[in-house]
Protein backbone atom coordinates (compact mmCIF):
# COMPACT_ATOMS: atom_id res chain seq x y z
CA UNK A 1 0.00 0.00 0.00
CA UNK A 2 1.48 3.73 -1.01
CA UNK A 3 1.97 6.25 1.69
CA UNK A 4 -1.03 8.04 0.08
CA UNK A 5 -3.11 4.73 0.48
CA UNK A 6 -2.51 4.47 3.84
CA UNK A 7 -3.22 8.00 5.03
CA UNK A 8 -6.85 8.21 3.12
CA UNK A 9 -7.42 4.45 4.99
CA UNK A 10 -6.62 6.67 8.17
CA UNK A 11 -7.90 9.88 7.83
CA UNK A 12 -10.72 10.02 9.06
CA UNK A 13 -9.65 9.17 12.65
CA UNK A 14 -7.26 11.75 11.82
CA UNK A 15 -10.04 14.36 11.54
CA UNK A 16 -11.21 13.23 14.69
CA UNK A 17 -8.92 13.47 16.54
CA UNK A 18 -7.97 16.81 15.60
CA UNK A 19 -11.58 18.02 15.86
CA UNK A 20 -12.26 17.02 19.44
CA UNK A 21 -8.82 18.58 20.18
CA UNK A 22 -9.55 21.58 18.91
CA UNK A 23 -13.22 21.82 18.39
CA UNK A 24 -12.95 23.60 15.29
CA UNK A 25 -13.65 21.68 12.23
CA UNK A 26 -11.93 24.01 9.36
CA UNK A 27 -8.91 24.01 12.21
CA UNK A 28 -8.61 20.49 12.16
CA UNK A 29 -8.59 19.96 8.22
CA UNK A 30 -5.53 21.94 8.23
CA UNK A 31 -3.63 19.96 10.79
CA UNK A 32 -4.40 16.88 8.86
CA UNK A 33 -3.75 18.26 5.59
CA UNK A 34 0.20 19.60 7.86
CA UNK A 35 0.35 16.14 9.10
CA UNK A 36 0.08 14.71 5.17
CA UNK A 37 2.95 17.14 4.13
CA UNK A 38 4.82 15.75 7.22
CA UNK A 39 4.19 12.24 6.32
CA UNK A 40 5.24 12.54 2.60
CA UNK A 41 8.22 14.46 3.50
CA UNK A 42 9.45 12.00 6.21
CA UNK A 43 12.67 9.94 4.91
CA UNK A 44 12.13 6.96 6.07
CA UNK A 45 8.52 4.78 6.17
CA UNK A 46 7.44 4.85 9.99
CA UNK A 47 6.66 0.91 11.23
CA UNK A 48 3.36 2.11 11.93
CA UNK A 49 1.38 4.75 9.64
CA UNK A 50 -1.48 4.34 12.74
CA UNK A 51 0.64 5.52 15.50
CA UNK A 52 2.99 8.15 13.18
CA UNK A 53 0.16 9.96 11.85
CA UNK A 54 -2.24 9.98 15.30
CA UNK A 55 1.27 10.92 17.16
CA UNK A 56 1.77 14.16 14.26
CA UNK A 57 -1.75 15.62 14.12
CA UNK A 58 -2.07 15.18 17.92
CA UNK A 59 1.20 17.04 18.14
CA UNK A 60 0.04 19.72 15.27
CA UNK A 61 -3.47 20.05 17.37
CA UNK A 62 -1.45 20.79 20.41
CA UNK A 63 0.59 23.62 19.18
CA UNK A 64 -2.65 25.05 17.06
CA UNK A 65 -4.57 25.17 19.92
CA UNK A 66 -2.31 26.80 22.02
CA UNK A 67 -2.39 29.36 19.61
CA UNK A 68 -6.11 29.46 18.86
CA UNK A 69 -6.90 29.92 22.43
CA UNK A 70 -5.30 33.16 22.68
CA UNK A 71 -7.29 34.08 19.68
CA UNK A 72 -10.49 33.36 21.41
CA UNK A 73 -9.78 35.30 24.46
CA UNK A 74 -9.67 37.84 22.13
CA UNK A 75 -12.61 37.36 20.41
CA UNK A 76 -15.62 40.45 20.56
CA UNK A 77 -18.11 37.72 22.53
CA UNK A 78 -18.27 34.55 24.00
CA UNK A 79 -16.57 31.67 21.81
CA UNK A 80 -18.64 28.15 20.82
CA UNK A 81 -17.47 25.06 19.23
CA UNK A 82 -18.15 24.55 15.46
CA UNK A 83 -21.66 22.91 15.27
CA UNK A 84 -20.59 19.36 15.32
CA UNK A 85 -20.67 17.11 11.57
CA UNK A 86 -21.38 13.82 10.90
CA UNK A 87 -18.28 11.88 12.69
CA UNK A 88 -16.07 10.49 9.75
CA UNK A 89 -14.60 8.03 11.99
CA UNK A 90 -16.21 4.79 12.91
CA UNK A 91 -15.51 2.27 15.58
CA UNK A 92 -18.32 -0.05 17.04
CA UNK A 93 -16.15 -0.89 19.97
CA UNK A 94 -16.14 2.74 21.14
CA UNK A 95 -19.43 4.33 19.91
CA UNK A 96 -20.27 5.96 22.60
CA UNK A 97 -17.40 7.65 23.29
CA UNK A 98 -17.09 9.10 19.95
CA UNK A 99 -20.52 10.09 19.71
CA UNK A 100 -20.62 11.81 23.30
CA UNK A 101 -17.16 13.26 23.10
CA UNK A 102 -18.26 15.53 19.95
CA UNK A 103 -20.97 17.20 21.29
CA UNK A 104 -21.44 20.75 22.10
CA UNK A 105 -21.75 20.19 25.79
CA UNK A 106 -18.28 17.77 25.92
CA UNK A 107 -16.54 20.25 23.58
CA UNK A 108 -16.66 23.21 25.36
CA UNK A 109 -15.95 20.85 29.40
CA UNK A 110 -12.51 20.15 27.10
CA UNK A 111 -12.00 23.83 26.76
CA UNK A 112 -10.84 23.59 30.47
CA UNK A 113 -8.62 21.70 29.95
CA UNK A 114 -4.57 22.58 29.36
CA UNK A 115 -3.97 21.78 25.20
CA UNK A 116 -2.03 18.53 27.05
CA UNK A 117 -4.47 17.39 28.87
CA UNK A 118 -7.02 17.88 26.38
CA UNK A 119 -4.85 15.75 23.89
CA UNK A 120 -4.36 13.21 26.34
CA UNK A 121 -7.91 12.31 27.52
CA UNK A 122 -9.29 12.15 23.84
CA UNK A 123 -6.16 9.73 23.00
CA UNK A 124 -6.93 7.37 25.77
CA UNK A 125 -10.94 8.07 26.61
CA UNK A 126 -12.05 8.59 23.06
CA UNK A 127 -9.94 6.27 21.21
CA UNK A 128 -7.96 3.81 23.59
CA UNK A 129 -4.73 4.75 23.11
CA UNK A 130 -2.17 2.85 25.13
CA UNK A 131 -0.26 5.14 27.22
CA UNK A 132 3.23 4.27 25.04
CA UNK A 133 1.51 5.60 22.21
CA UNK A 134 0.05 9.06 24.28
CA UNK A 135 3.10 9.52 25.65
CA UNK A 136 5.30 9.48 22.07
CA UNK A 137 2.05 11.63 20.64
CA UNK A 138 2.28 14.63 22.96
CA UNK A 139 6.11 14.10 24.28
CA UNK A 140 5.80 13.27 27.63
CA UNK A 141 6.65 10.08 30.06
CA UNK A 142 3.96 6.92 30.30
CA UNK A 143 4.12 8.04 34.19
CA UNK A 144 3.33 11.96 33.22
CA UNK A 145 0.84 11.06 30.69
CA UNK A 146 -0.85 8.70 33.54
CA UNK A 147 -1.19 11.84 35.72
CA UNK A 148 -2.70 14.27 32.79
CA UNK A 149 -4.97 11.82 32.54
CA UNK A 150 -6.03 11.60 36.13
CA UNK A 151 -6.36 15.32 35.90
CA UNK A 152 -8.29 15.57 32.98
CA UNK A 153 -10.71 13.26 33.55
CA UNK A 154 -11.23 14.61 37.33
CA UNK A 155 -11.58 17.99 36.10
CA UNK A 156 -14.61 16.19 33.24
CA UNK A 157 -16.58 14.72 35.84
CA UNK A 158 -16.45 17.88 37.75
CA UNK A 159 -17.80 20.58 35.50
CA UNK A 160 -19.76 17.84 33.44
CA UNK A 161 -23.42 18.67 32.89
CA UNK A 162 -26.66 16.35 33.25
CA UNK A 163 -29.21 15.92 30.52
CA UNK A 164 -31.93 14.64 30.10
CA UNK A 165 -31.79 11.19 28.94
CA UNK A 166 -35.35 10.21 27.98
CA UNK A 167 -34.67 10.65 24.51
CA UNK A 168 -38.69 11.09 23.72
CA UNK A 169 -38.98 13.18 26.25
CA UNK A 170 -36.30 15.94 25.20
CA UNK A 171 -38.13 16.06 21.80
CA UNK A 172 -41.55 15.99 22.95
CA UNK A 173 -40.24 19.61 25.29
CA UNK A 174 -38.08 20.74 22.13
CA UNK A 175 -41.20 20.43 19.92
CA UNK A 176 -43.31 22.60 22.46
CA UNK A 177 -40.45 25.25 22.49
CA UNK A 178 -40.17 25.79 18.76
CA UNK A 179 -43.89 25.70 18.75
CA UNK A 180 -43.86 28.28 21.39
CA UNK A 181 -40.80 30.11 19.70
CA UNK A 182 -42.30 30.06 16.41
CA UNK A 183 -45.82 31.96 17.61
CA UNK A 184 -43.53 34.21 19.86
CA UNK A 185 -45.87 33.35 22.91
CA UNK A 186 -43.93 34.76 25.89
CA UNK A 187 -45.88 32.59 28.33
CA UNK A 188 -45.41 29.24 26.31
CA UNK A 189 -41.84 29.92 26.60
CA UNK A 190 -41.42 31.03 29.97
CA UNK A 191 -42.94 27.91 31.59
CA UNK A 192 -40.96 25.59 29.46
CA UNK A 193 -37.52 27.48 30.97
CA UNK A 194 -35.43 26.74 33.57
CA UNK A 195 -35.34 29.39 36.06
CA UNK A 196 -31.88 30.25 35.69
CA UNK A 197 -31.75 29.38 31.97
CA UNK A 198 -28.79 30.92 29.83
CA UNK A 199 -28.92 32.15 26.37
CA UNK A 200 -25.48 32.39 24.77
CA UNK A 201 -24.02 32.59 21.24
CA UNK A 202 -21.31 32.96 19.35
CA UNK A 203 -21.00 35.31 16.06
CA UNK A 204 -16.64 35.02 15.60
CA UNK A 205 -15.12 37.42 14.08
CA UNK A 206 -17.68 37.96 11.35
CA UNK A 207 -21.24 37.33 12.42
CA UNK A 208 -23.41 39.59 14.57
CA UNK A 209 -22.40 39.48 18.08
CA UNK A 210 -24.71 38.08 20.65
CA UNK A 211 -24.85 39.50 24.36
CA UNK A 212 -25.52 36.56 27.12
CA UNK A 213 -29.08 36.81 28.05
CA UNK A 214 -29.80 35.09 32.03
CA UNK A 215 -33.50 34.33 33.62
CA UNK A 216 -36.66 32.61 32.42
CA UNK A 217 -38.58 35.72 31.81
CA UNK A 218 -35.73 37.37 30.16
CA UNK A 219 -35.13 34.90 27.49
CA UNK A 220 -38.38 33.99 27.05
CA UNK A 221 -39.24 37.78 26.18
CA UNK A 222 -35.80 37.97 23.93
CA UNK A 223 -36.91 34.86 22.02
CA UNK A 224 -40.36 35.31 21.36
CA UNK A 225 -39.42 38.92 19.55
CA UNK A 226 -36.87 36.84 17.10
CA UNK A 227 -39.14 34.11 15.73
CA UNK A 228 -42.43 36.28 14.27
CA UNK A 229 -40.48 38.82 12.23
CA UNK A 230 -38.04 36.24 10.81
CA UNK A 231 -41.16 34.12 9.51
CA UNK A 232 -42.51 37.33 8.18
CA UNK A 233 -39.62 37.80 5.93
CA UNK A 234 -39.93 34.31 4.81
CA UNK A 235 -37.46 32.72 7.28
CA UNK A 236 -37.86 29.06 8.26
CA UNK A 237 -36.40 26.99 11.87
CA UNK A 238 -36.15 23.37 10.32
CA UNK A 239 -35.47 21.14 13.68
CA UNK A 240 -32.61 19.45 13.58
CA UNK A 241 -30.41 17.24 16.16
CA UNK A 242 -27.08 19.31 17.09
CA UNK A 243 -24.76 17.43 18.79
CA UNK A 244 -26.91 15.09 20.36
CA UNK A 245 -29.57 17.83 21.64
CA UNK A 246 -32.58 18.95 20.34
CA UNK A 247 -32.09 22.03 18.04
CA UNK A 248 -32.70 23.78 14.73
CA UNK A 249 -31.44 25.55 11.71
CA UNK A 250 -32.47 28.45 11.19
CA UNK A 251 -32.51 29.73 7.06
CA UNK A 252 -33.51 32.83 4.88
CA UNK A 253 -36.14 32.64 1.83
CA UNK A 254 -33.29 31.60 0.08
CA UNK A 255 -32.52 28.55 2.21
CA UNK A 256 -29.39 29.38 2.76
CA UNK A 257 -28.59 29.25 6.92
CA UNK A 258 -28.59 32.51 9.05
CA UNK A 259 -27.77 30.44 12.89
CA UNK A 260 -28.21 27.19 14.23
CA UNK A 261 -29.86 27.08 17.77
CA UNK A 262 -29.36 24.00 20.44
CA UNK A 263 -31.24 23.12 23.65
CA UNK A 264 -29.68 21.62 26.71
CA UNK A 265 -32.50 20.15 28.56
CA UNK A 266 -32.75 18.20 32.05
CA UNK A 267 -35.57 17.94 34.56
CA UNK A 268 -38.01 18.45 31.87
CA UNK A 269 -36.65 22.53 31.54
CA UNK A 270 -34.42 23.68 29.10
CA UNK A 271 -31.12 25.14 30.80
CA UNK A 272 -29.34 26.34 28.32
CA UNK A 273 -29.43 27.61 24.27
CA UNK A 274 -26.47 28.44 22.56
CA UNK A 275 -26.85 30.31 19.34
CA UNK A 276 -24.08 29.91 16.36
CA UNK A 277 -23.71 32.87 13.88
CA UNK A 278 -20.11 32.37 13.02
CA UNK A 279 -20.27 31.71 9.32
CA UNK A 280 -17.09 30.20 9.19
CA UNK A 281 -18.46 27.57 11.59
CA UNK A 282 -21.99 27.48 9.51
CA UNK A 283 -20.69 26.80 6.05
CA UNK A 284 -19.81 23.42 7.06
CA UNK A 285 -23.22 22.94 7.08
CA UNK A 286 -24.55 24.39 3.97
CA UNK A 287 -23.88 27.99 2.28
CA UNK A 288 -24.76 30.93 4.31
CA UNK A 289 -26.69 33.88 4.65
CA UNK A 290 -25.92 37.36 5.54
CA UNK A 291 -27.12 37.44 8.61
CA UNK A 292 -26.50 40.78 9.33
CA UNK A 293 -29.43 41.52 5.97
CA UNK A 294 -31.64 39.45 7.47
CA UNK A 295 -31.79 40.71 11.37
CA UNK A 296 -32.23 44.55 9.33
CA UNK A 297 -35.10 42.55 6.94
CA UNK A 298 -36.67 41.30 10.22
CA UNK A 299 -36.39 44.47 12.20
CA UNK A 300 -38.13 46.63 9.23
CA UNK A 301 -40.86 43.34 9.17
CA UNK A 302 -41.30 44.16 13.41
CA UNK A 303 -41.89 47.63 13.15
CA UNK A 304 -44.10 47.34 9.78
CA UNK A 305 -45.53 43.71 10.18
CA UNK A 306 -47.65 44.37 6.82
CA UNK A 307 -43.71 45.20 5.02
CA UNK A 308 -42.53 42.77 2.35
CA UNK A 309 -38.74 41.02 2.37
Amino acid sequence: MSRAEEFQELRPLLFSIGYRILGDASEAEDAVQETWLRYEASPTRPASAKAFLSATVTRISIDVLRSARSRREQSAGPWLPEPPLTDPYEDPERSAELADSVSMAALLLLERLSPLERAVFVLREVFAFGFPEIASAVGRSEAACRQLAVRARRHMDEGRPRFEADREARERLAERFFGAFREGDVDGLRELLAADVHLIGDGGAEGPQWKPFFGAANVARVLAAIAPPFLRIGGVVEPYELDGRPGAIFHDHDGKIVNTLSLDILDGRIQTIRAVTDPDRLARLGPVADARAVIRAAGRSRADPGSAR
